[in-house]
């Protein structure tokens, strides 16, 4: 708008001094201070645009039993945030990253986000995990801030409009699962261990048990525990060993799943061990005798020794960075901010606006856009935020996750 009206006022003014009869380097001087003017006022909107920023926050459990995932997805989304930085940015922005650790627990994970809306959060990756991710989606969906979270995977998680997702919910797990043992033939008698205290846990094994039927497979045992009961496991392993169980199904995290293999293998008990993307993690377990591990299958998303060159240069990258193998967690958060990227081009999204102007544009701009990322090929996205992706499945083998 500066621009046009500077370049009227020269038409003017030329057009002025011509019909008073001012001299031609009058009308020139009076065309010259004019248009640099206009070039001047269009290289100010130039460098404000290059100098705005756009204020990212995330939230997860950076300490604590769920630590894992919370580091692993701080740590993969702060890499695409200086990759995308260094391309440019968003819109001529540049991304401002600041993640808050949650602990895993709901009420810190709320006090997290208070301390990125003081910080001047404008959009939400996040958070990492489920019961802490459904509470603060009730804090965003009142402030109409726009959050993608990279694995909440309870259907709760994301029932405000606001809300979107990176993985697969937990009925999707759950069902999954089910479909992949069945149309395998991995077993036929299976039991499940999983914790009745877990919105996560219990929301995956509802959709498998259900799902079983029609697979031909026949739930023999199923062993329940709470969070205030997860270290003895030695009862619901017993249950599935007495009822013949050929493979034991773990919708459950890699802490407990770490004991539970531990135990079986004390008690002589060696059936195939499948679960979801809770167990990534299982190899990082301080003090555990990872060779237990060998064989065990998870449904996930990523295999970090995949063979295809964007899995490649984000594994190697990774490492150089952190010293370690990225996880299934980092390569949702690293997908996470590629898609906020996405749909903030798709949105026209400048730092200018508003938390709500930005959370309506991004929600019509999500179901817009497709996305190839590392946790799948031709992501879409539904209104209700759920994503479309062919699930996978690896297998630990040598002491790795083997894509299967």
């Amino acid at each position: 708008m500066k621009k046009l009206l500077c370049l009227a006022l020269t038409a003017v003014l030329a057009f002025s001094a011509v019909a008073c009869g001012s001299s031609d380097s009058a009308a020139t001087d009076s065309t010259t201070d004019a248009a640099d003017d206009a070039a001047a006022a269009e290289s100010g909107d130039a460098a404000a645009a290059e100098g705005s920023t756009l204020k990212i926050g995330g939230i997860g459990p950076t300490t604590g039993s769920a630590a894992i995932y919370g580091n692993a997805v701080m740590n993969a989304a702060q890499m695409a945030v200086d990759e995308i930085n260094a391309a440019g940015g968003i819109n001529g922005m540049q991304i401002e990253f600041q993640f808050e650790d949650d602990e895993n627990d709901a009420e810190r994970s709320i006090n997290a986000y208070n301390t990125l809306k003081d910080w001047g959060m404008q959009m939400l990756m996040g958070t990492v995990t489920s019961t802490p991710c459904t509470q603060v989606a009730v804090e965003a969906e009142a402030d109409n801030m726009f959050m993608l979270t990279p694995s909440g995977s309870a259907v709760e998680s994301i029932a405000p409009a606001n809300a979107f997702r990176v993985c697969f919910s937990d009925p999707n797990q759950g069902m999954a699962s089910a479909q992949y043992i069945g149309e395998h033939d991995l077993a036929t008698k299976v039991a499940v261990i999983y914790d009745s205290s877990s919105v996560y846990s219990s929301g995956i094994y509802q959709t498998f048990a259900a799902e079983a039927a029609n697979q031909g497979i026949e739930i023999v045992a199923e062993g329940a525990f709470t969070a205030d009961s997860n270290t003895d496991f030695s009862v619901q392993l017993q249950q599935a060993k007495e009822a013949g169980a050929e493979l034991v199904f773990l919708p459950i995290y890699y802490t407990e799943a770490s004991i539970i293999l531990t135990q079986a293998d004390g008690m002589g008990y060696d059936p195939i061990f499948f679960g979801c993307d809770g167990l990534d993690g299982i190899l990082g377990v301080e003090n555990f005798d990872t060779s237990l591990a060998e064989g065990v299958m998870l449904l996930t998303p990523f295999a970090a020794d995949a063979d295809d060159e964007a899995t490649q240069t984000f594994v190697a990258a990774y490492q150089e960075q952190f010293g370690d193998t990225p996880n299934q967690f980092a390569a949702d958060a690293y997908d996470a901010i590629y898609i906020i990227k996405a749909a903030a081009e798709q949105a026209g999204i400048t730092a200018d606006m508003s938390v709500s102007d930005m959370c309506e544009a991004m929600k019509v701009a999500m179901t817009e856009i497709t996305v190839d990322g590392l946790t799948g090929a031709g992501i879409t996205w539904s209104a209700d935020g759920e994503p479309t992706k062919e699930p996978r499945a690896v297998q630990i083998m040598d002491g790795v996750y083997t894509a299967m």
